[in-house]
């Protein structure tokens, strides 16, 4: 069904109809139930907790002994935030917290895997994409230079590449 053609049935049916279909899809569709929650109960600062602490748990684990450093985590939850319309500005701090705290598990234990290194200059590049395309990159800026710079104090196999993309920013 097209959008055009979802927009004449719409318009064809009266206010109870409307109403019983929207209830009807969030009785049966958890993602239907998940926006409409979010969208008459933000709970940002609940989101975002939760997000760190799993971040936070990819790198430093409560229960197991080795990190997973799973890049993805992460992508989850900026996927859905982005998905439900978070403000932008939590959306870029979850991008770049992600980036954070694999930076302070690496200043802590060597990490050898060049995947990783690899994983966080994607999400460098994707958080540097989105934080211009929101026009919020001076808000941001200190942070950005920030990872860029422990990359080199790190020694990261893959400094040159966020150095190159800080230089194309006329930091």
């Amino acid at each position: 069904m097209s959008k055009r053609d979802l927009k004449k049935y719409i318009s064809e049916l009266n206010k109870e109809q409307l109403e019983e279909q929207i209830v009807e899809l969030y009785d049966k569709f958890k993602e239907v139930k998940v926006y409409y929650d979010f969208v008459f109960n933000p709970k940002e600062n609940n989101l975002v907790k939760e997000a760190k602490l799993k971040i936070t748990n990819e790198y430093y684990p409560v229960r197991g002994k080795k990190p997973k450093m799973r890049r993805s985590t992460a992508q989850k939850f900026i996927k859905h935030f982005i998905l439900l319309g978070v403000d932008y500005y939590i959306v870029a701090d979850i991008m770049l917290y992600n980036l954070e705290i694999a930076q302070a598990l690496s200043s802590e234990k060597e990490i050898k895997l060049e995947a990783f290194f690899k994983s966080m200059l994607n999400s460098f590049q994707q958080a540097i994409s989105y934080i211009i395309e929101k026009g919020i990159l001076e808000d941001f800026k200190s942070r950005v230079v920030a990872i860029q710079e422990e990359t080199n104090t790190q020694e990261w196999i893959n400094k040159q590449e966020f150095n190159n993309i800080i230089e194309r920013f006329n930091y």
